[in-house]
């Protein structure tokens, strides 16, 4: 999963740094795994602006991923890693012994006529699916599950990961990507490996262009506005917003929105780094 640079000879390709998608193996989506996406521009059910900054972009069709892994005990072959243009992660095409096609997101790793396989009592090998309490302690995992049977929620983007560290009777502590270390029931699946396309955090658009085709507007600050549009807003001259703040008023820097009682907090052993 190489860059690719450029040679400056147009402004917008003087800091462009992409991928080199010299791990996509085709370009054309598995037609009975897509679904037509259609795009809001940041508008509700009445036309009302609730998003600000969205708006255009190509149009695009859901690919739509197995998260759950339930097939248990039927073998599936990597046919094709392909892109997803809604997701930062690769994801790969599973042709599986009695037929069925199924797109996973893609480890770091997999290969086109790779074996893979979900269940209990599988090997934790690169890409099986299996349940948690089965899996060695310190081993890399990805596309967790927070409860039995709810599918992959934690770990799904490009490069994460989580390790498994230990296990206390029900319950397995797990050190998630953002530092938090937390409790999950051993029976919740995981797969084994690292997401796919780690150098996606390194890329650079180099030009405006590129923001307005995924569907992003031109962002202006809170701090340039007017004081009837945002609480940061106004000052003669350049003057600094004060105390960063969003448009609501809700504080940008250090101040706590979790809610003291939520429920999972017992889950959690040690909260992530600020």
């Amino acid at each position: 999963m190489a860059l690719k640079k450029y040679k400056p000879v147009t402004p917008g390709q003087r800091f462009k740094v992409i991928s080199a998608y010299d791990d996509i193996t085709t370009n054309k989506p598995e037609k009975s795994l897509l679904c037509p996406k259609h795009s809001t521009g940041g508008r509700n059910n009445s036309g009302k602006m609730t998003i600000r900054y969205r708006g255009g972009g190509h149009k695009q069709m859901y690919r739509i991923i197995d998260f759950k892994r339930n097939k248990d005990g039927v073998p599936a072959t990597v046919k094709t890693i392909e892109y997803d243009p809604n997701r930062s992660a690769r994801i790969a095409l599973l042709f599986y012994a009695d037929g069925e096609k199924r797109y996973i997101v893609a480890p770091h790793g997999i290969k086109v006529g790779q074996q893979i396989i979900s269940g209990t009592g599988v090997a934790p090998d690169l890409g099986n699916s299996l349940p948690i309490g089965e899996i060695p302690l310190g081993s890399i995992i990805h596309n967790i599950e927070m409860r039995p049977g709810q599918g992959g929620k934690i770990a799904r983007s490009a490069g994460s990961y989580a390790q498994l560290m230990s296990r206390d009777g029900r319950y397995a502590i797990i050190k998630l990507p953002s530092g938090e270390t937390r409790m999950i029931l051993c029976a919740c699946k995981a797969t084994i490996g690292i997401v796919s396309n780690g150098d996606h955090s390194l890329e650079v658009s180099g030009k405006a262009g590129r923001s307005r085709w995924l569907g992003r507007r031109p962002r202006n600050r809170g701090v340039v506005m007017n004081p009837v549009d945002h609480p940061m807003g106004g000052g003669e001259g350049r003057a600094s917003g004060g105390n960063p703040r969003s448009r609501k008023g809700m504080p940008a820097k250090g101040y706590k929105t979790r809610h003291p009682k939520k429920n999972s907090s017992q889950y959690i052993v040690e909260r992530r780094k600020k």
